[in-house]
């Protein structure tokens, strides 16, 4: 069996994370020449181009998509690896902030409760909420963000997920609004029909209009009525306008 140079375990990481030879070299503190030659000798190893032009950038190749979460499992299991072992934690001691990456909802129900029971518990440790404008778990991966809670996107092996809860939607009406009047089991009660056939106010930290609900509705044959989509859901906003109002 040939010798193996696990630098190129590393080198290969860095490719596939900055996706390009530029930034992987700048990562690394080496040339571009050199990381240059590395690709190479990459490339040789694994049989693979791994990273191909496109435009005027450089794309993974369906292989180099398949080794990514093996190959940074790998460098952060030899990182640990060679790391001098950590004596057991005190947390009273401790002193270390953690980047929380959660959506306004979450901050604003369990924020307080989570600083309180963690400066209970480690009063040196700082917590610091950073926003989640979408699924996109890079930062997590990266090391940029100690934690991160809600929906996520796709994820590699390296990431570790725990469920939590279940979350629901709630669609909310103002008093008097015609889809509640005689509402209940007989023919006015609130079917999916009769739901969307009225208008809706969408909240989207994304400004997007369709979601899951429209998923939804589409497996029905049927489709809602979007009049508007505000960033943040406004609880009062349904007094004042004539519409159904659908927190996502």
């Amino acid at each position: 069996m040939p010798d193996v140079d696990l630098n190129l375990l590393m080198a290969l990481d860095a490719l596939l994370e900055e996706g390009s030879v530029t930034g992987a070299a700048r990562r690394l503190g080496l040339s571009t020449s050199a990381m240059s030659r590395t690709l190479a000798r990459l490339r040789a190893a694994t049989g693979d181009p791994l990273l191909v032009r496109a435009g005027r950038g450089m794309v993974p190749t369906p292989r180099a998509d398949e080794l990514r979460g093996r190959v940074h499992e790998l460098t952060r299991s030899a990182h640990a690896v060679l790391r001098p072992a950590a004596a057991g934690l005190d947390l009273a001691t401790l002193q270390r902030s953690f980047t929380i990456r959660a959506n306004d909802g979450f901050v604003e129900i369990f924020a307080a409760p989570l600083v309180a029971a963690v400066t209970a518990a480690a009063p040196n440790v700082r917590l610091r909420f950073a926003p989640k404008p979408d699924k996109n778990v890079q930062a997590l991966r990266e090391g940029m963000v100690d934690l991160e809670i809600g929906v996520l996107g796709a994820s590699g092996p390296e990431v570790r997920v725990q469920g939590l809860f279940r979350d629901h939607f709630v669609g909310v009406v103002r008093a008097g609004h015609a889809l509640l009047e005689q509402s209940g089991s007989g023919k006015n009660a609130i079917t999916p029909e009769r739901y969307a056939a009225c208008g809706h106010v969408v909240a989207s930290r994304r400004g997007l209009a369709n979601g899951p609900v429209d998923v939804a509705l589409a497996e029905l044959g049927l489709a809602r009525t979007v009049v508007a989509v505000v960033p943040v859901s406004a609880p009062h906003w349904p007094s004042r306008v004539r519409r159904i109002w659908w927190r996502r």
